[in-house]
């Protein structure tokens, strides 16, 4: 395969599942003798924390360093702005021309319309597009969606393929009529999975890290904090949950823009004592350890890698009932799942956890079992599986 030139666009570099994705994936095709380049924004739109920026240019200098070329489009943001995207466009459909990759693929939705476009105009011969999930609820207003469906039309039709991460997903994607059956093709996100060992870290020890009790039960979320990730209802949940069960504890880990308005929801709440944000940590295994239910009220996913990590380490899941995480969470199996934004049954779901450590224990068990399928080997195999094919159908190469 050497000599494939394969070009990754996606607007920003951060710890998030999308880009993460996108990393692993174009890691591992480096290994497999592909020449991979990875274009990206700027990134200053993810409001990192600076330990999570500099996680993510650690990410950025390991990747160079096994011979992945990051080139920065200044232009490429993730809102929309007229003058930046003509300005991305043109200087993306340049650096094609410059470059002549075999195939580009593009990731997230922004990235995915002006990437695409720019291989059309260059005449890239082969374009693959994963959404990472979409925008078509959740994120904007009625008119504003319409607008990202006929984009999103428009652009499938310059794709050869479109990786959905998981089947709900794909379902979406045909219930909105993006594109044909026959250009979508499911390839699970791959997670690593190594530090994510139930027992390697110990339970007292993680919940004396956060200031919690050992007796103190412990529900969890992994996140980042912005709207669509439905922080407010799970800590409106917890009002009601704290009125049964008083010595109940409440962590959300991660950063974004919503940190001081769930701060300041929690306090107006009066559960300020009960709620702690550590902020963005390196170590996510570290705080899942102290967790004795997992919550994930999330009103738009792809897939949901921070629950593929919850179910590794051998936590119940309670979680929305939206995009993929129904192809991950199995109702009364290894989680439940929940209506989006309904702040009563997610808290009856957590109540019904917590009184029940069987129960737990259980779907704790078969979790681990179903994370065990998520790893990054299998997405890498399948990318390139998709790659080999669409190039044989293409005519540019023989392999097999």
């Amino acid at each position: 395969m050497e000599g494939i030139r394969v070009v990754h666009v996606i607007t920003r570099i951060d710890k998030g599942g999308s880009a993460e994705n996108t990393l692993l994936t174009a890691g591992g095709l480096r290994g497999m003798n592909y020449d991979v380049s990875v274009i990206k924004g700027p990134s200053h739109e993810s409001n990192m924390s600076l330990p999570e920026r500099e996680a993510a240019g650690k990410s950025l200098s390991a990747l160079e360093a096994a011979g992945v070329s990051i080139l920065t489009d200044p232009d490429l943001v993730r809102s929309i702005s007229p003058v930046q995207d003509v300005r991305s466009l043109l200087r993306m459909t340049s650096l094609f021309q410059r470059i002549r990759p075999q195939i580009v693929h593009t990731h997230t939705s922004k990235a995915g319309v002006l990437g695409r476009f720019a291989a059309a105009l260059a005449r890239v011969p082969i374009v693959v597009h994963t959404p990472h999930g979409h925008v078509f609820h959740g994120y904007f207003a009625g008119p504003e969606t319409k607008f990202f469906v006929i984009l999103e039309r428009l652009a499938a039709r310059l794709t050869d393929r479109i990786i959905m991460l998981t089947d709900g997903e794909r379902k979406d994607h045909l219930r909105f009529r993006v594109g044909p059956e026959e250009k979508f093709i499911t390839i699970h996100s791959g997670v690593g999975l190594a530090p994510f060992t139930p027992g390697r870290i110990d339970s007292v020890s993680a919940r004396k890290d956060l200031g919690i009790p050992p007796s103190c039960p412990v529900v969890g979320a992994v996140g980042r904090l912005t709207r669509i990730k439905g922080h407010r209802y799970l800590l409106e949940a917890a009002n009601l949950v704290l009125k049964e069960k008083p010595e109940t504890r409440f962590v959300i880990l991660g950063s974004g823009e919503l940190e001081d308005d769930l701060k300041e929801l929690a306090l107006a709440l009066g559960i300020e004592n009960n709620v702690i944000f550590p902020g963005w940590r390196p170590d996510v295994a570290a705080v899942l350890a102290a967790f004795d239910v997992f919550a994930f009220p999330s009103l738009n996913e792809g897939m949901g890698k921070a629950v593929v990590e919850a179910m590794a380490m051998g936590l119940p899941v309670v979680a929305s009932r939206i995009g993929g995480i129904p192809d991950l969470v199995e109702e009364g199996l290894n989680g439940v799942l929940v209506p989006t934004a309904d702040t009563c049954a997610l808290a009856s779901s957590i109540l019904d956890m917590l009184c029940d450590p069987e129960k737990r224990r259980c779907m704790g068990q078969r979790g681990k079992t179903k994370a065990s399928s998520f790893g990054t080997d299998s997405m890498i195999e399948k990318v390139d599986r998709l790659y080999r094919d669409l190039l044989i159908a293409k005519g540019i190469t023989k392999c097999s």
